[in-house]
């Protein structure tokens, strides 16, 4: 469908204004707490059904970067199962967008820090709706930690479940089930490839998903099965005011080029086009989204 946005978007803030000061002690942080409440659609977005018939499997997509790809993905015409912790309000704000475009949304609720969560969470999306032809490993968390010495062998274990541990373990199980001309996009982060201090752990968790990502497509090639991933910059997601103290998020992201922190549409038009044919002759890519910081990967 090609209705318009179920919002009025906002008007951008001024690059050097950052963010309001806020935090939530809540993690993951909730969506419709936020101030300003991050941008899920373009603005004048029409789709073109470029993802007509298809059947897309987006991890965190309850909310941010996630929930705008299952937004427009919705919109270009596929169907969207959203697996996510337990944010039970913003999936439900992600369905209400996702049906509003005329295509099923399916919730699931769950930690994919297991192979059987994995396991699950694949077989209940092929029940639901019989096929899978895209696959969005989205789903991260993150801990900041002012030293290697601070952080414990629970936080790095739990850390590398979510963020790349899940990763394989998903993936292995939806690939019996993908066939040619299907798509894996896994979300990286612009610290896999500049670092963070403060984020050691999170990361080299992203580093793993750069390699996981190029080998990956390496190996599936000669299926016609492609896989490239996103390297978002600062993008205005719940995760923010829930990992950051004030202080931090007010100035969050006005250290980019660009001046500002991205919305999460901004990333999520790149899912479109590696989901798409549009990319067909795009696999092992990496596609850096992050306000103008060099990177060389």
């Amino acid at each position: 469908m090609t209705s318009a946005p179920t919002r009025t978007p906002q008007k951008p803030r001024d690059p050097q204004d950052g963010q309001p000061p806020q935090h939530q002690e809540r993690r993951p942080g909730i969506q419709s707490r936020m101030d300003p409440e991050p941008q899920t659609f373009p603005p004048d977005y029409r789709g073109s059904g470029k993802l007509d018939g298809r059947v897309a499997l987006v991890t965190g997509g309850d909310s941010g970067i996630g929930r705008s790809v299952a937004a427009l993905f919705a919109r270009e015409g596929a169907d969207v199962a959203v697996s996510y912790l337990d944010e039970h309000e913003d999936a439900e704000e992600t369905r209400r967008i996702v049906e509003q475009e005329g295509h099923r949304c399916l919730l699931l609720p769950g930690d994919l820090g297991s192979p059987d969560a994995c396991d699950e969470t694949l077989e209940r999306t092929l029940s639901e709706f019989g096929a899978l032809h895209i696959l969005v490993n989205n789903a991260a968390e993150q801990h900041p930690q002012a030293s290697l010495e601070d952080i414990s062998a629970q936080q790095l274990e739990r850390t590398f479940r979510t963020n790349i541990f899940a990763m394989f373990w998903l993936t292995k199980a939806a690939l019996p089930h993908l066939e040619t001309g299907a798509a894996i996009i896994n979300t990286a982060s612009v610290t896999a490839v500049k670092g963070k201090p403060n984020l050691l752990d999170y990361s080299s968790t992203k580093g793993a998903i750069v390699s996981f990502t190029g080998s990956l497509a390496l190996q599936l090639a000669d299926r016609g099965i492609r896989v490239n991933g996103v390297a978002p910059g600062p993008i205005w997601t719940p995760l923010i005011p829930s990992t950051f103290d004030q202080d931090h998020v007010a100035e969050f992201g006005t250290d980019t080029p660009l001046g500002r922190a991205g919305q999460p549409w901004e990333v999520a038009t790149c899912f479109v086009f590696l989901a798409s044919d549009d990319s067909s002759y795009v696999t092992g890519e990496m596609l850096h989204v992050n306000g103008g910081q060099v990177v060389n990967s």
